[in-house]
């Protein structure tokens, strides 16, 4: 598919913004959208198209905006609905996107919604939540489990039920079997795209609905205390019920009222299930179902070679793959595989056919801030602790320049800095024409240029060494080859005969135009993005 005629969610990279921690505009430690407007240079300098914008609606902020109290007005801690129409106008005139967090499964029980369905067992909004009677004897329903931890069930003392919260007690579960409630929804998505949003990420896409009858989950077949309180049971009735994709085509069909728009989607992407979120040309559904098997795969070359093919041969004709190596509820990749190998997965989702996503932050190389669990925010890690599933890390402030507050805020940051800003911050990369942004502005750039790379061809290209992971890109009279070593000392790859190469990328950014001959050598921690030499450069 040519640059020309693919959307632009196809050939530009988007970029995912968490709000409260990437610029801080009034002082009080909390990023907010005159913040992103002050760092839209940034992002343009960078190569993006679109920015991903985590929730910025009213909210009590019990779970960091994903408890959404009113879906059409902006909290107070990130500005107002007009600063909100500002930043859009301001991304629209720099030819930038803006993609919404929407959250369909849950509200916050603060919502009027939910205000008005608990006040009686009467109420005419009564079932736009799951509610239930005690089980015999007393005690919740079931036996589900919140994915925060604990029961998910909480009891109403005032309607006598229980109702259902797949997250914290603080957001109930809408009841998506409800037509009003799709429709609600439908309208939430209406009310951004007439003002002019581009699209929406769809937060917890698989777990909108629920077994009607409320059969127990049973439990995993090996699961012991090493396991995580809330992965103790097989989600067999609390989460990919076949209902959830008809509503996902419905949210489709609102969607495609407005030309142009794009729906990303978190949802279950064990098995081969990925591919069912992309539905069919008859009964289109996500156009990117997000896909974290990069981080999900052991970081070596076979599984992620093995990986890399299963997914693309899961995804339909009418899919386009895309690749997310970072985010807020993931571990940084620095964090994973080490500031080396940080720079080989950077180059490997830039040049993988499909759609990418950066995380902020991962274009510095960030590493997670270290945080204790007394000093946590994460709702996750304060219910469950000592598993490793605090949050916090990953969503610590952007590092923009050395010293206080790092550029990012006059005051006090929500939560700290990463480690060793001084030298990782924006403005000390932007001097290092070897650093990681710099990395990233070049993988970009080249993503938007060669044409190689606006097509979904790849070929995997075999190597004898167990530690190299190579493809090629393109057509055979136009490719480019892809070599990444996953090893910490040099290696040798044969690269294919029918053309001479010459070096047009290295990780190190130090090779440019370095012509080859049938073997490529890399260093340690290396990875080469090489084109066909040119017949004048060809020493043959």
């Amino acid at each position: 598919m040519a640059p020309h005629d693919a959307a632009w969610w196809q050939h530009h990279a988007i970029y995912q913004i968490y709000p409260l921690s990437f610029q801080d505009d009034d002082g009080d430690g909390r990023g907010d959208l005159r913040g992103i407007e002050a760092r839209l240079d940034h992002l343009q300098w960078l190569g993006v198209g679109a920015v991903w914008l985590g929730p910025v609606f009213r909210s009590p902020m019990a779970d960091f905006g994903y408890d959404i109290e009113d879906h059409t007005a902006i909290d107070p801690v990130f500005g107002s609905l007009r600063d909100f129409d500002r930043l859009l106008q301001a991304l629209h005139a720099r030819g930038l996107r803006l993609i919404l967090d929407f959250v369909p499964n849950h509200t916050s029980d603060r919502h009027p919604w939910f205000v008005e369905s608990r006040s009686s067992r009467h109420s005419l909004k009564r079932d736009w939540y799951l509610w239930a009677d005690a089980a015999p004897g007393g005690g919740p329903p079931n036996n589900w489990l919140s994915r925060f931890g604990g029961s998910a069930w909480a009891w109403d003392a005032g309607s006598g039920q229980y109702y259902y919260h797949a997250f914290l007690e603080a957001q109930p579960d809408l009841n998506w079997r409800h037509p009003a409630v799709r429709a609600a929804m439908a309208d939430v998505m209406r009310f951004w795209l007439r003002r002019g949003v581009d699209g929406f990420r769809v937060d917890a896409a698989a777990v909108l609905a629920e077994d009607r009858c409320l059969r127990d989950d049973p439990p995993q077949d090996e699961a012991d205390t090493q396991i995580p309180p809330p992965e103790r049971l097989q989600r067999v009735y609390t989460n990919y019920r076949p209902e959830v994709l008809d509503w996902l085509a419905e949210l489709r069909c609102a969607c495609d009222e407005f030309a142009d728009r794009v729906l990303l989607g978190e949802v279950d992407a064990s098995g081969d299930r990925i591919a069912h979120f992309c539905g069919d040309p008859e009964r289109p559904l996500l156009h990117l179902p997000l896909n974290y098997r990069l981080l999900d795969t052991p970081w070596r070359a076979a599984p992620l070679a093995a990986a890399i093919e299963h997914y693309l041969g899961l995804l339909p004709d009418h899919a386009w793959p895309n690749w997310v190596i970072g985010s807020h509820d993931k571990t940084r990749i620095v964090d994973r595989v080490g500031p080396e190998q940080a720079r080989i997965a950077a180059l490997l989702s830039c040049t993988l056919p499909g759609s990418v996503i950066v995380y902020a932050g991962d274009e510095l190389g960030l590493p997670g801030a270290p945080i204790a669990h007394e000093h946590s925010r994460d709702p996750f890690e304060r219910r469950v602790p000592g598993y490793g599933l605090n949050r916090d890390p990953e969503r610590a402030p952007m590092p923009w320049q050395a010293g206080h507050g790092g550029g990012f805020t006059s005051g006090t940051p929500w939560l700290p800095l990463p480690p060793g800003t001084d030298h990782t911050s924006a403005a000390a990369q932007r001097d290092d024409t070897t650093s990681m942004l710099h990395l990233y502005r070049r993988l970009l750039t080249l993503r938007a240029q060669h044409p190689a790379l606006h097509s979904t061809a790849y070929t995997a290209l075999p190597m004898e060494d167990d530690t190299l992971l190579a493809f090629q890109r393109g057509s055979a009279e136009h490719p480019l080859a892809v070599v990444l070593n996953l090893g910490a000392s040099p290696r040798h790859a044969q690269l294919p005969p029918q053309h001479r190469w010459q070096v047009l990328l290295s990780t190190h950014l130090d090779r440019d135009t370095e012509r080859l001959q049938r073997t490529a050598v890399l260093r340690e921690h290396e990875g080469l993005v090489l084109c066909p030499a040119r017949p004048a450069d060809d020493q043959r």
